[in-house]
Formats: structure tokens, sequence, C-alpha cells
């Protein structure tokens, strides 16, 4: 199990790749994305439900990162799963969420945080309704672009197109979502 000294400076770790000259996006300025509002204006609802708003862009960190914010989930989230590139932490601002990394189970609460590795499988799911949780990514790899694809499906498609596109975006689906208790 991460205790929480690891899981904080993985995370560090993961936030200061964007500070390396070399990721460097040639932005001379700040990204300011208000409560509520998502960096691109395209406010997703995954597969027609969730609210996701992008809050650090793909682009932004030149690929070193991405931050995204699922708002108001009613209770669920998704099938087993992993990312062969990103690694991926959570965090939640309301509401309660079981987790599955590996063969560990967590029960996660507003402000606390969780760090799945990658090539290690994960689900998740929304316990309360509503629920909001922050996510990132590093690298950022084609998350986004999956998000944007998933966001466009008007409900969950059959589990071997899901595999598919999971597949065409560097992850892996394993299995189905958790079953909520």
């Amino acid at each position: 199990m991460l205790d929480r000294r690891t899981l904080l400076t993985s995370a560090a770790a993961a936030l200061t790749t964007l500070a390396t000259p070399e990721l460097a996006t040639g932005q001379a300025r700040a990204v300011v994305v208000r409560a509520g509002r998502d960096r691109t204006d395209t406010h997703l609802k995954l597969l027609g439900i969730t609210p996701y708003d992008v809050k650090v862009s793909t682009a932004d960190s030149a690929g070193a990162l991405f931050l995204c914010e699922h708002r108001d989930m009613a209770r669920g989230g998704p099938g087993r799963h992993l990312h062969y590139e990103q690694d991926e932490w959570f965090f939640p601002t309301a509401g309660e969420f079981l987790f599955a990394v590996g063969d560990e189970k967590f029960h996660l609460h507003p402000g606390d945080s969780i760090f799945a590795p990658r090539r290690v499988a994960h689900r998740w799911t929304c316990v309360s309704d509503p629920g909001t949780i922050l996510i990132a990514l590093q690298p950022a790899g084609a998350i986004e672009d999956f998000f944007k694809v998933i966001g466009a499906l008007p409900a969950r498609p059959a589990a071997d197109k899901l595999a598919e596109i999971f597949a065409a975006h560097g992850m892996k689906m394993l299995g189905p979502p958790m079953e909520i208790e």
C-alpha cells in the first residue's frame, strides 16, 4: 500500500515535469480556467452524462501533463483498465469514491488523493451522488483525445467497441466497472 509520503512525493514529481526547460511550450503567460469552466470551452459530458472540464490541456504543457475535473458525477465509474505510458493521480473534491489499484482497495473522501502508476490495473467509482474529482495524467499522451471521443458518444458503447477505443489511446480495458455495494 502506498503511504501518504510516497503518494505526495510521486504527485509532486509528476507535476514538476512542467518546470523542465525542454518541455517549455513557448507560452509567455499563465493560463487561467475559472471554476465551472473548461479550458477548451467544450464542456464535454462523458457518455452524455458526466460534466467533464479540461483544466490543463495537453497543448498547455507540451504533452507533459493533462488535468481534468469530473463534476457532479452520479454513482459509477470506468471499467478496470491500465495506461501503458501514463501515471494517473486522483483528488476527490466532493463526494466519496472507491478505488481498486492493483489488488488493493481504497475509500477516498474529499481532500484524499491516490496515485495509480502506469501499467497497473485500476478502476474507481463514485459511491455518492453527486461527486467531483480532479484527475491528472502524466505524461498526457493521447488521453485528451480519448476524452473527446468518449465525450462525443451518447451512451456507453458495447464492450468490444469500448476496448477498441481504449486501445487506440494507449490503454487496455481489462474488466467491468466496480460494483457499488
